[in-house]
């Protein structure tokens, strides 16, 4: 009896163990997964900061395709985070990216409900450390957007929009409640009609090798809300090309342009510099205004299905309108490291860590970045 309570015991004791040991041999093989199965892949959210607190949460990515037999349909991607900190700050979001079968139609799709504290400085693209003001804000962003293919490698959309701001200034008498030209500083509405038109001959829509990828929206903001919502439109260029150096090396390129115009423009409205697609290192919201041009190269090093290594360069600026020169061209440069989690259908992890300009009596910008996929 007591060898069979033995054997039971190391049975129950082996089972995990061998179940972790297959999870690990799995996360870390280097064979490309061909069976086109879906993915899920979660990354927790933990961080500390003076204004949020303790921050907690979730985020992942579930990737598929509506056509598994088809090999020429494009993954479908969906993605969300939902974090909460210890000083009642949340950020929700959800994001998704649909090809139907035939890659006929393109679904573009993004919620987001968010407060969370953040820095102001003021509008431009010189703006001062020391005339930090700390906002807190509430947003409610609601993106759709849906294309259709006519001609090979070109889609043709529709969007519509819909966004809400709220901010509370929490220390009075800096530049956001004094500085003359902000508009709206309390918040406002803004709902968005656009189109669009793109052209995409890249090989994968998460990790391409080689391919141009090039799309340019439209979007007209109507006067639904009356008094001092903004009227007006906003234009984004945006362009990439891919290049395969060597079996395991692949060179990226991105050229970006925003525009937003109207009469009195809401600070909120205007392009920021920074996140983690674009100009990685600073932060976002540090440099605002009417016009916003950018450009980075990527050189992507894929020394393992499983994993890769990163160098970007870039620069970037944000201008007035009618004022734009390169002569304060900000740079940005910096490195990461991609864990892929699906082989197959290129996804990953990525960890980025972005550098920006050094001004006079300012410490360096900078960020790291943990992200689900690629930049661009």
């Amino acid at each position: 009896m007591k060898k069979i309570f033995l054997f039971l015991l190391l049975a129950m004791l082996a089972h995990p163990l061998w179940a972790q040991k297959k999870l690990i041999q799995k996360l870390l093989s280097n064979e490309k997964d061909t069976t086109r199965k879906a993915s899920f892949m979660p990354i927790p959210v933990l961080g500390y900061a003076q204004e949020t607190g303790f921050e907690f949460g979730l985020g992942a990515l579930y990737s598929f395709y509506m056509d598994r037999k088809d090999t020429t349909n494009r993954s479908s991607n969906f993605s969300g985070t939902a974090s909460y900190s210890t000083k009642k700050t949340y950020n929700i979001a959800l994001k998704g990216d649909a090809w139907t079968p035939g890659n006929t139609y393109h679904f573009i799709g993004e919620l987001r409900f968010k407060k969370t504290p953040f820095n102001f400085y003021g509008i431009g693209n010189n703006t001062q450390k020391s005339d930090e003001d700390k906002l807190v804000q509430q947003q409610i962003k609601i993106l759709l957007d849906a294309e259709k293919t006519f001609v090979k490698n070109a889609y043709t959309g529709l969007s519509l929009g819909f966004e809400n701001y709220t901010f509370t200034d929490k220390i009075t008498g800096g530049i956001y409640s004094s500085s003359p030209v902000l508009y709206d500083r309390a918040g406002g509405s803004v709902m968005y009609l656009g189109l669009s038109q793109s052209y995409d001959t890249r090989n994968s829509n998460n990790y391409p090798t080689k391919g141009f990828f090039g799309r340019i929206t439209y979007q007209y903001a109507p006067d639904v809300f009356g008094g001092s919502n903004f009227t007006g439109s906003q234009i984004k260029v945006n362009v990439r090309n891919f290049w395969s150096l060597a079996p395991k090396v692949v060179l990226g390129v991105q050229g970006l342009y925003h525009t937003v115009q109207g009469t009195q423009t809401p600070f909120y409205l205007l392009p920021q510099l920074g996140n983690d697609e674009m100009m990685r290192g600073y932060y976002t919201g540090r440099y605002r205004g009417e016009n916003l041009l950018a450009a980075q190269a990527e050189l992507r090093y894929r020394f393992m299905n499983r994993f890769g290594i990163v160098a970007f360069a870039g620069g970037g600026k944000v201008f007035a309108n009618g004022n734009f020169s390169l002569d304060d061209l900000k740079p940005n440069y910096g490195v990461g490291g991609r864990y892929f989690f699906d082989t197959a259908k290129g996804l990953s992890v990525r960890l980025d860590y972005g550098i920006g300009e050094k001004k006079a009596n300012e410490k360096r910008q900078s960020g790291m970045y943990i992200s689900l996929a690629e930049a661009f």
